[in-house]
């Protein structure tokens, strides 16, 4: 599976995402509502900008048009771009309105309010100009294109109109993420998307039983006169029906559902690059069914890595819930690899090692606050020789390659990778983490990497961890229990 010689090109509504994360420690004596310390704040490209972002994230080559307004949040999004060498060249500037920004309150893994930047009036005569001249100048260069509408504006009738009509002319498949409920709109669109709230808020009646989604594809299909409509159903899947041929429900593997944002885009992106690279559609939902379930077990907005995709594709092939998502160690130059694909995404790299040999509560906790300290999370684990090294040759319990399947299948890791030597400064030396997160326990001891990690502009975490839990602990629970 391989995604590098195809182009999308992705219309719709661009926005900034902000995270602001903070602390709650007092009720405001003002008012009854928190009063937030403020800490750290995130920003990523938004709305259709995420659908770029899951494109890039699974290998493929990406051209965007959208709106911006004449402000600061259109910089930070044209600097987010290019660190992602993506083309700000078709963003078209707007006096007319200003760049979309979502603002989220974060405190304790928790969104306490969501503040909108955003100015809802139709687009003007001189905006749908614009937006029809970069269409003509981009379309060709396209294998597939995406209509990514957010309701924001962008989207206009006559936009949707111009691009499909110029597609078919050229022979290149639209697929169109909807948010109007009229679906005419999108009529000889490819194919939709809409999740099973928009198809019910079309159809106007409730979707239960599988005839019912069958039906209702149908019936979406009379109306777009399209090749295929793709009903996303969360944690029950999705169901393709396409024409002249019968409905098929692609059930998600059974696992944990931690956040769905962003879903929707990364099935959009992993569907018309699989469907532009030849595939069936039948095989491309299996693939986009794939990428969103690797993304929903992440938290936030997130992305799937082709790695990702296809470890989860043969999870799901051995039709058991039970089977856990294992995806092989990475080698050192794949781990290097995946850095490089996350920091041209912008992302925070986080990083802490151990033996976790057996693992408990005390783990799962360092890894959570590991992964609120950053946006992908390494997990470096000693090799059986290195556990001996540092333990007893009675250790470790569990053999690399056991921890390692246990290790990837727990919601907050993102990479696995083992280290043979007593410490894990080479592998920090190579990887040049932008977060350091390790247990409390060390302060007042040598951090081994902290110097790396603070010379290239990093920081070191010591995290609070939770009291009474150890492997040692444990094991020697089991021995009395077992004399």
């Amino acid at each position: 599976m391989n995604f590098s010689h195809i182009t999308i090109l992705c219309i719709g509504d661009i926005m900034l995402d902000r995270y602001i994360y903070a602390q709650v420690q007092r009720i405001s004596p003002e008012a009854p509502v928190p009063i937030l310390k403020l800490t750290h704040t995130k920003e990523m490209v938004g709305g259709a900008g995420n659908v770029t972002n899951n494109i890039l994230s699974l290998g493929g080559k990406v051209i965007i048009v959208g709106l911006v307004g004449e402000d600061s949040n259109a910089e930070k999004i044209k600097t987010l771009m290019e660190k992602q060498r993506i083309s700000t060249h078709h963003l078209i500037s707007s006096s007319q309105r200003p760049t979309i920004c979502k603002s989220r309150f974060i405190a304790a893994s928790q969104q306490v309010i969501r503040a909108d930047e955003e100015n809802l009036i139709a687009l003007n005569q001189q905006e749908i100009k614009k937006i029809l001249v970069h269409i003509d100048q981009t379309i060709s260069l396209a294998n597939a294109v995406i209509v990514s509408d957010y309701n924001k504006g962008m989207c206009h009738p006559t936009v949707i109109h111009y691009i499909i009509k110029k597609a078919k002319e050229l022979d290149i498949p639209v697929f169109v993420d909807p948010k109007s409920k009229d679906f005419s709109l999108y009529k000889y669109a490819t194919c939709i998307t809409p999740n099973l709230k928009e198809a019910m808020a079309v159809i106007q009646r409730p979707l239960v039983i599988e005839k019912d989604f069958e039906q209702a594809g149908q019936q979406l299909l009379k109306i777009t006169q399209g090749q295929a409509v793709l009903i996303t159903r969360s944690e029950k899947g999705m169901t393709l029906i396409e024409r002249d041929k019968p409905a098929m429900t692609i059930p998600s593997r059974a696992r944990e559902i931690y956040d769905v944002s962003g879903a929707g885009d990364t099935v959009i992106a992993a569907l018309s690059l699989s469907y532009a690279s030849g595939y069936s559609f039948t095989e491309a939902v299996h693939i986009a069914n794939a990428a969103a379930g690797v993304v929903v077990g992440k938290a936030g907005t997130s992305t799937a890595t082709i790695k990702e995709v296809i470890a989860e594709l043969q999870a799901q092939q051995e039709h058991s819930v039970h089977t856990v998502l294992s995806p092989e160690l990475f080698s050192l130059n794949e781990v290097i690899e995946q850095i490089n694909t996350w920091r041209n995404q912008n992302l925070k790299i986080g990083f802490t090692n151990g033996c976790f040999d057996i693992l408990h509560p005390g783990h799962v906790d360092l890894l959570k606050i590991a992964r609120d300290h950053c946006d992908r999370l390494i997990v470096a684990l000693n090799t059986d020789k290195s556990v001996q090294l540092l333990k007893s040759a009675k250790r470790p319990i569990n053999t690399l390659s056991n921890r390692a399947q246990i290790i990837a299948a727990v919601r907050y890791v993102d990479c696995v990778v083992s280290f043979d030597e007593e410490t894990p400064f080479n592998l920090i030396a190579a990887l040049k983490p932008d977060v350091l997160i390790k247990g409390a326990d060390y302060f007042g001891k040598k951090v081994i990497g902290r110097e790396i990690v603070e010379k290239n502009g990093g920081k070191v975490i010591l995290a609070d961890l939770k009291k009474g839990f150890s492997t040692t602990s444990i094991i020697d629970k089991i021995k009395c229990q077992c004399i």
